[in-house]
């Protein structure tokens, strides 16, 4: 079964094998060179050495008595080869043609002085003797077990030490390399121009200081022309009150009839939705409310109090003592869209209280209402977004409750999110965070 290569997904794991496999090879291709030429050199040396130990030795045993030959051998053994005083094993002619470098350099040592013959003995391992009879005529056997030379035992340790370092550079490395990119990453997904911009740490390699200047600039760019076109609005919103504040004290002094009030109407939508503009534009800049920390049961029951006093069903459900550090201004004005937009398509409210995930408080704004399309849950959030059916012009409606709640929503450091319910109404669910 073949198993598909996958590359893989992450900048720093893709980073971290190209490092690693390059070094891995260029580490082995530097040990396999470094090796074949201590091999050659381990190699010259040691059949340097064998010419010379085995005329050596072979005259040694050559001048010898023979009763003390055999307490030589002992001595004149090596770890490839050593010294039989007999025919030596039964074995095969060996072809000189084919024979391994040693037996070249035996026959240079002492082919001229002693008659030699050599034979390959069976087995696994590479295995020959030289036989060769001294002056005396007695047989002497070289038993020859040609093996590289053994690895040094600290070679072992020297390479675990070198991948280990390897692994640790390539480590640094892409920390180095991606650590900016983290950081951009995390900046890009909070950049919120409606709350205090987090900016990005302007140091370190000249690449990195120029994206964070970079980003920052856009920073401030989005938000200068945010607040712009906000002061813009509100200062069209504002300019519109006094006309329309003229024109329906005009309209005061208009004989009564139909079309006098329904001019009236008309002046007092106007003025509603003029006033809605003002305070959606004056929303996008509910950061700027100084925090404080408020018991939010204290803070709920007095709400539901004063809806309570003027006859509005609302209830209050879920207490938990919590504590929590907000904006307490932005927090009543989402609340109370929240709470009269229930009131409004749904006669009555309850507001529920519980823990949600992350360390975060969930207040949920609940009635039976219509409800609303899962189509259209997330567009009502926007700007003058009105769902025809039932929340219009005729309702009172102007498409800005909900988008004013959002914003603050979202200067406050929380979310809003809308959902139907089982068995009809809607669930306006405002998440916090807890302070600890």
């Amino acid at each position: 079964m073949n198993l598909p290569l996958r590359w893989p997904r992450t900048l720093a794991s893709r980073l971290s094998l190209i490092f690693l496999i390059g070094l891995i090879l260029a580490q082995g291709l530097s040990f396999g060179v470094q090796y074949y030429e201590r091999y050659q050199s381990a190699k010259s040396t040691m059949l340097g050495n064998l010419e010379t130990d085995v005329s050596t030795s072979v005259a040694i045993l050559d001048r010898l008595p023979a009763a003390e030959r055999q307490a030589w051998l002992p001595k004149l053994a090596r770890r490839n080869y050593g010294y039989l005083l007999d025919e030596g094993q039964p074995g095969q002619p060996m072809d000189l043609a084919d024979a391994p470098i040693s037996v070249s350099s035996i026959q240079e040592a002492i082919g001229q002085a002693y008659g030699l013959t050599f034979k390959q003995i069976p087995g696994p391992n590479m295995h020959y003797q030289a036989h060769l009879r001294l002056g005396d005529g007695s047989p002497l056997t070289i038993d020859v077990r040609p093996a590289m030379a053994p690895l040094s035992p600290w070679l072992p340790m020297v390479l675990l030490g070198q991948l280990a370092l390897l692994i640790g550079c390539t480590w640094l490395a892409v920390r180095i390399a991606v650590g900016p990119l983290t950081r951009l990453a995390q900046a890009v997904e909070t950049l919120d121009p409606n709350a205090h911009s987090v900016r990005l740490d302007e140091k370190g390699p000249t690449e990195v200081v120029h994206a964070a200047k970079a980003f920052n600039a856009m920073q401030d760019r989005i938000a200068a022309y945010l607040k712009e076109r906000m002061q813009l609005l509100a200062a069209i919103s504002h300019d519109l009150q006094t006309p329309i504040t003229r024109m329906k004290l005009r309209a005061e002094f208009m004989d009564e009839g139909i079309e006098r009030d329904k001019l009236w109407s008309d002046l007092s939508e106007m003025e509603h939705l003029v006033r809605e503009g003002v305070a959606y534009a004056r929303s996008i800049h509910g950061a700027t409310e100084a925090s404080c920390r408020i018991s939010l049961d204290a803070f709920l029951d007095s709400l539901v109090f004063d809806y309570q006093d003027t006859g509005k069903d609302v209830q209050l459900s879920g207490k938990n003592a919590a504590v929590i550090d907000t904006r307490p201004h932005a927090l009543r004005r989402v609340l109370i869209n929240l709470v009269d937009n229930a009131l409004k398509f749904g006669g009555a409210a309850q507001i529920h209280v519980q823990p949600a995930d992350n360390g975060q408080l969930a207040i949920q704004v609940l009635d039976r209402g219509p409800g609303i399309s899962e189509q259209e849950l997330a567009e009502v959030l926007k700007p003058f977004y009105r769902v025809e059916s039932s929340r219009n012009r005729e309702t009172g409606g102007t498409g800005l409750g909900l988008a004013i709640a959002q914003q603050l929503a979202i200067a406050m450091g929380g979310s809003l999110t809308l959902s139907n319910r089982d068995g009809g109404g809607l669930c306006a669910e405002l998440r916090l965070a807890l302070t600890s």
